[in-house]
């Protein structure tokens, strides 16, 4: 048998039922953008991460981008973030004309490391965007306290993380705005691209809706130059079956870590840890080794899959060497990227899987 990474084919057939009367509606309904189940899943997304408000767009790097531009972040301004994270998110930030200034990593969780970002903050700095890397909050508590010590905007980046909680609170209660992703291969994932901002200021959730329609909010008349960013109606109607099962699929994923954990502990290996007050939702289960490409073969001849998020530290790629970025500029993100190894997690995963999976690491590391 072989172990993939995700399973959607597995996902979906459990769901056909539900996903296919969903469609349908819409169908008939001939209402494709912005709909009601557009602004039903905006306020039950909003509820689930603990927001006032949640704008729905056509994929989470819009989300990115229009978070940014809602809460005024434009040309000559910086924004604090890690070069250990997908390329949108520090694309979005370059795509606003503003500037990415990176810090170094957490070793432990690999999420930004909050004790360097005040050393990094100039007088042209504008905003910090963290990412929730893996499905746990970076440390919401103390970029918070910086963010308003600084007069700064605070913007996260949890597309990985939907329904994680930091200090018993949601992702969604925190900051300017948060901002989703609903890729096929995320906690809850569509048919197709789509995302979502989170926010508790009316102000940025109704300038999010001017931006994502053109900077009209769906008039004639146009108060600023914007995006054609909508959530597709369909997207959104499967979404909302999808959400139901949400808690449960991420209760499998917890004890699918739960289980790696109680199997690899003492193997050798770096293990991801929950920093304390986290509750992680666990997009991914990252393992980090030096022999990182041997394991991956290891388990590959096996028929297990895996895989490295991410290969490259952003400040090194060639898009982003001009902002001088050197090697050994960030050695925790350098050695992450060199390191890390996500193992099989998903709630589909069928019984036995994990035992499977951790044994065959065991192995490796007995060698």
């Amino acid at each position: 048998m072989q172990i993939p990474m995700a399973d959607l084919q597995a996902q979906h057939r459990a769901l056909a039922e539900e996903i296919d009367g969903a469609i349908r509606e819409v169908l008939e309904s001939c209402r494709f953008i912005l709909g009601p189940n557009v602004s039903a899943l905006e306020e039950e997304v909003a509820r689930y991460c603990e927001a006032r408000y949640a704008v729905g767009v056509n994929s989470g790097t819009d989300a990115l981008i229009l978070a940014l531009a809602a809460c005024g972040i434009g040309p000559g301004d910086e924004v604090i973030t890690t070069p250990f994270t997908f390329v949108a998110t520090t694309e979005a930030i370059v795509r606003v004309g503003a500037t990415p200034v990176f810090v170094d990593i957490d070793p432990v969780t690999f999420n930004m490391d909050a004790a360097l970002v005040e050393s990094r903050i100039t007088e042209r700095t504008r905003a910090l965007l963290p990412v929730h890397l893996y499905g746990q909050t970076a440390d919401l508590t103390a970029l918070t306290h910086l963010a308003e010590r600084y007069s700064l905007k605070l913007i996260s980046d949890g597309a990985q993380a939907i329904g994680a909680r930091h200090n018993g609170m949601g992702i969604g209660q925190f900051g300017d705005a948060a901002t989703l992703s609903f890729f096929p291969t995320k906690n809850l994932g569509g048919l197709g691209d789509g995302g979502m901002v989170l926010t508790n200021s009316e102000e940025v959730a109704e300038r999010l809706k001017l931006l994502r329609f053109h900077g009209s909010g769906g008039t004639y008349s146009y108060r600023e130059v914007g995006w054609c960013s909508r959530l597709d109606e369909l997207q959104a109607a499967v979404l909302r079956v999808k959400l139901r099962h949400l808690p449960e699929w991420t209760a499998r994923r917890a004890a699918n870590a739960a289980r790696y954990a109680e199997l690899l502990e003492g193997c050798g290996l770096r293990l991801p840890q929950a920093a304390p007050g986290n509750e992680h939702v666990w997009h991914q289960y990252t393992v980090a080794t030096p022999q990182r490409g041997e394991l991956q073969a290891f388990l590959r001849e096996r028929g297990i899959a895996s895989a490295v998020y991410y290969p490259g530290a952003l400040h090194l790629e060639e898009a982003y060497r001009y902002l001088g970025g050197r090697e050994g500029d960030f050695p925790e993100a350098e050695r992450a990227c060199r390191e890390v190894l996500s193992l099989p997690v998903f709630p589909e995963l069928p019984e036995g899987a994990v035992d499977r999976v951790a044994q065959a690491v065991l192995e490796f590391c007995r060698t």
